[in-house]
C-alpha cells in the first residue's frame, strides 16, 4: 500500500480531469443548480405578487422535463406510431424525429431573462425609436376576466417591433409566450428568445408528425393557463392592411379541448406605426407576390450605424408614433355558446374584425391617405382633408399628438419629408411618384376603418 506508483504525466492529468468532472457532476453542479433554482423561485414568488396573471408552474418547469413530458404524451405516441406506419420506418426512428421536433419547439423560460433584461430592453428600445402611445384600453373589462382562464392576446402583425412593444406594455399583466417563425432561429438570438418563453414554429411545414407535436404542446400550454400572444395573420402584412387569418395556432388552441378544460379568453390587440422599418422589404415582396424577404445584413447594419451616428451628432429624431390598443376580451366558451357548431374559421374572422376595429390612427397613415386620395395640396388644404377624415372616426381610435390637427399633420409630414416619400414645392405637398407604393402601405393600415364607418 505504501509503495510508490509511477505513471506518465499525461495519464496523471487525464486522471485528475476525470476526477474533477465526476466531482462537479455529482456534487458541485447539483448544489449550484439547487442554489439558482431556489433563488429563481424566490424571484418568481415576488413577481407573482405584482402580476395580474401569475406565472404558471408549466412555464417554470425545466425544459428537459417538458420535452420528456411532450414526447411521452399519449397523443404524441399515437402520432409517432402513425408516422412510422405511413412512412414504413421503425418506431424508434420516428420517435427520435419527434424528439428532435420537441427540442426545437419547447422553450426554456427564464424569469430573470424576461423580467430582468427583456422588459427593460423592450421599454428602452421602444421609447428610443418611437413616441409610444397606448390607445383604447378597457382596464375594467380586462381586470374582470376569470383568473382561472387562459389569456391569449391576438394581434395584427405590422413589424417585428410588435413583439417588443407588446412585451413591454403587457409586462404588468403576465409573461407572454410567443409563437415565433424561422427568422428567430439564429444563434445567439434563438437562445435569448427561448429564455423569454417563446416557442419556434415552422410556418410552412406540411409534416404531419411535426404539426401534431406542435399542436399537443400548444394545447398543453393552453390547458395549463400559460398566457400567450398569437398573430392570426401568420406573418407580416405585405401591403399594410389586415389579411385573412391563418388558423394553425387557433385550431391547436380550440380543437381537442376537454369539456372541463379552463376557458380561453382572447384579447384583441391592434398595433400601428408612423414608420415600419421593414416597409420597403415588405412592399417589394408583395409586388413580387412571394413571401421571400431579400434583406441584406449590410443594409441593416448600415441603417443601425447611420442612426447611431445621428445620435452621436445630436441630429437623431424618433420615427414618429407607435400606438397599441387593447380590445374587449372574448370568451371562447361564450363565443361557442352564442355560435353553436361554428367552425374555427368563424372564430378567426370574428377575431380579425375585432382587431381591425381597434387599429389606432396615427399621423403618417392619415397624411398618406389624404395625399393619395386628394392629390397635391397646400398645408392648409391638407389639414382640412385630414380633419374631415378624422371627423368620421370615433375618438377612441385617435392617437394623435396633443389632439391638435395642425400639429398632427406637421408630425406626419415631418416623418414623410425626412424620408423623401413626399415633396414640398412652393408650399404645395405632393407624393413622390416612385414612392407611392410605400405611402399606400401606410394608408392601407387605416383604410378599413373608413369602409366600416361608411357601411
Amino acid at each position: 500500500m505504501g509503495q510508490m506508483v509511477e505513471m506518465p504525466l499525461w495519464v496523471l492529468v487525464l486522471l485528475i480531469a476525470f476526477a474533477a468532472v465526476t466531482f462537479a457532476s455529482h456534487f458541485l453542479f447539483p448544489s449550484v443548480r439547487w442554489f439558482f433554482r431556489r433563488r429563481m423561485e424566490r424571484v418568481v414568488a415576488k413577481l407573482n405578487e405584482r402580476l395580474e396573471r401569475p406565472i404558471q408552474p408549466f412555464k417554470l418547469a425545466r425544459r428537459y422535463d417538458m420535452i420528456q413530458r411532450l414526447i411521452y404524451d399519449p397523443e404524441v405516441s399515437r402520432a409517432i406510431a402513425d408516422h412510422a406506419s405511413a412512412e414504413g420506418i421503425p418506431e424508434n426512428v420516428a420517435f427520435e424525429k419527434a424528439k428532435r421536433y420537441a427540442r426545437e419547439i419547447v422553450p426554456g423560460f427564464s424569469a430573470t431573462a424576461y423580467f430582468g433584461f427583456a422588459i427593460r430592453a423592450a421599454k428602452w428600445l421602444s421609447r428610443a425609436l418611437y413616441r409610444v402611445r397606448l390607445g383604447h384600453f378597457d382596464e375594467t373589462a380586462l381586470a374582470g376576466v376569470d383568473q382561472d382562464a387562459t389569456i391569449v392576446f391576438v394581434m395584427n402583425h405590422r413589424s417585428n417591433m410588435d413583439y417588443v412593444l407588446v412585451t413591454w406594455l403587457a409586462a404588468e399583466r403576465s409573461a407572454l409566450s410567443y409563437a415565433v417563425g424561422e427568422w428567430a432561429r439564429v444563434w445567439p438570438l434563438s437562445r435569448l428568445i427561448k429564455a423569454m418563453g417563446a416557442y419556434f414554429i415552422r410556418r410552412k411545414s406540411r409534416n404531419d408528425l411535426y404539426r401534431r407535436v406542435l399542436a399537443r404542446y400548444v394545447r398543453m400550454a393552453t390547458d395549463a393557463g400559460v398566457t400567450q400572444a398569437v398573430f392570426p395573420e401568420g406573418g407580416l402584412s405585405l401591403d399594410g392592411g389586415l389579411t385573412p387569418p391563418k388558423l394553425g395556432i387557433l385550431k391547436y388552441i380550440v380543437e381537442g379541448r376537454a369539456r372541463d378544460a379552463r376557458d380561453v379568453v382572447f384579447v384583441p390587440v391592434a398595433i400601428n406605426y408612423d414608420r415600419v422599418f421593414e416597409d420597403r422589404i415588405l412592399v417589394a415582396a408583395g409586388e413580387r407576390g412571394e413571401r421571400r424577404f431579400h434583406a441584406r445584413i449590410s443594409v441593416v447594419a448600415r441603417f443601425i450605424l447611420h442612426q447611431f451616428w445621428l445620435w452621436l451628432t445630436r441630429r437623431y429624431h424618433r420615427h414618429g408614433y407607435a400606438a397599441v390598443s387593447f380590445g374587449a376580451p372574448l370568451s371562447l366558451a361564450g363565443f361557442q355558446q352564442d355560435h353553436p357548431g361554428a367552425p374555427v374559421e368563424a372564430l378567426g374572422q370574428h377575431l380579425m374584425q375585432r382587431i381591425g376595429d381597434e387599429v389606432p390612427v396615427v399621423p403618417v397613415p392619415l397624411v398618406a391617405r389624404a395625399l393619395l386620395t386628394e392629390g397635391a395640396m397646400p398645408r392648409s388644404g391638407l389639414e382640412q382633408a385630414v380633419a374631415k377624415m378624422v371627423s368620421h372616426l370615433p375618438h377612441r381610435d385617435m392617437c394623435l399628438p396633443r389632439a391638435d390637427m395642425a400639429h398632427a399633420v406637421e408630425s406626419g409630414l415631418r416623418t414623410l419629408l425626412r424620408r423623401g416619400l413626399v415633396s414640398e414645392t412652393d408650399g404645395v405637398i405632393a407624393p413622390v411618384g416612385e414612392h407611392e407604393a410605400i405611402l399606400a402601405f401606410y394608408a392601407r393600415s387605416i383604410a378599413h376603418l373608413f369602409c366600416a364607418r361608411s357601411v
